[in-house]
């Protein structure tokens, strides 16, 4: 089989072929963890926007997890969980209802009154109501975590060709050079790329921008997330910011986040880092007085539904797509690496599959 893309989609799904004994290929046009690998702040987080997607990104975490004692130090591994943050009443019957939502799927959950936030977080600035701790999520280094993954596949029955795909046949793909790479099965795992390969698949970029600064060891201990990050995150047509903070083991923060939809140019656009940037000012003032040491950009594959794409492509008998995942690929990679193994092998899957099925976003789906 060839998969295209080595990004971490593509290397979670190379080490699950090749460990199930499947001979694979991955063709990757840049460098392994590129794309939105590298764009993204590597929070592997559960979500409940709707049932399909907290079964994935739960399922997917407790894969991470089992895989923790396996990473090496470059991937940063940090069990640091995540606290969302209440700034009104309103946002705390948010945190009432996911705290009830989580418990009843049996993921941990606290309650945090302002009180033990500010000992959470002291840095966070008076006058929060409070939050919701969930202290399983985590934090890894994507980048490194994406070469990890395809080293494991190269161990065993994987090779890696680096070359651009310009198109796919029913008996592999075609490279640049005009040169045929022959497979029974092809992974389409190629990001925003994977429309100009797949056409009549609805999916759209959408821009985002982070900031990392110098090391600051201790100064946030959590991920730390706006709940008004879930009104941002349903912002489909308009840019949009939200506070979000990451610690990582190094001492440095990264800060998000920001969405622009209809946007081309990968340049960084100086009015979105300072929006961003003043938001999460109103957190954590003294941010204010910090320096940042990089910004930088990166597009992320988003469907009209905000679930992946994980399955065969309508009407073509040996293709296979597994993107769209926007800003949860990082999170969901592993689970996406299992569910299409299962269905390469016609096995039951631990989660339904059908919410992930190409067939919902595809064009000819509709006509």
């Amino acid at each position: 089989m060839v998969i295209i893309g080595a990004g971490i989609i593509g290397a979670a799904c190379a080490r699950e072929c090749a460990l199930a004994g499947l001979r694979v290929a991955v063709v990757e046009a840049d460098f392994v963890g590129g794309g939105a690998t590298a764009a993204g702040m590597g929070h592997i987080v559960v979500m409940d926007d709707s049932e399909p997607q907290f079964a994935l990104t739960r399922y997917s975490q407790q894969l991470w997890r089992e895989l923790a004692s396996e990473l090496p130090a470059d991937v940063e591994y940090m069990a640091c969980g995540t606290i969302w943050v209440a700034a009104d009443e309103q946002e705390m019957q948010e945190v009432r209802r996911k705290h009830d939502f989580y418990g009843a799927r049996r993921v941990p959950t606290e309650i945090l009154d302002p009180r033990a936030l500010y000992e959470a977080e002291p840095h966070l600035r008076p006058g929060l109501v409070g939050a919701l701790l969930v202290p399983e999520d985590l934090v890894i280094y994507a980048p490194c975590a994406a070469r990890f993954l395809l080293r494991q596949a190269q161990a065993r029955n994987c090779d890696l060709h680096m070359g651009t795909v310009k198109g796919i046949r029913e008996d592999g793909v075609v490279l640049q050079d005009g040169s045929v790479l022959q497979a029974g099965t092809v992974v389409n795992a190629a990001g925003t790329w994977a429309k100009e390969l797949t056409p009549g698949l609805e999916m759209r970029p959408r821009k985002g921008h982070l900031v990392i600064t110098d090391r600051y060891p201790g100064f946030v201990r959590h991920q730390l997330v706006e709940l008004g990050y879930l009104k941002s995150a349903h912002t489909l047509t308009a840019e949009s910011f939200a506070f979000n903070v990451q610690p990582r083991i190094t001492g440095q923060l990264l800060i998000g986040s920001s969405r622009q939809f209809g946007v081309e140019e990968t340049s960084v656009d100086n009015h979105i880092i300072a929006g961003m940037l003043a938001r999460a000012c109103q957190y954590l003032p003294e941010l204010s007085r910090m320096s940042a040491i990089r910004c930088w950009t990166g597009f992320r594959a988003a469907t009209p539904d905000k679930l992946p794409v994980i399955g065969k492509c309508p009407g073509h008998e040996h293709l296979y797509l597994a993107t769209g995942h926007e800003g949860l690929g990082i999170t969901t990679s592993l689970g996406t690496a299992r569910l299409l193994l299962d269905q390469l092998l016609n096995r039951a899957p631990a989660i339904p599959l059908e919410p992930y099925l190409p067939g919902r976003v595809m064009e000819t789906a509709h006509a």
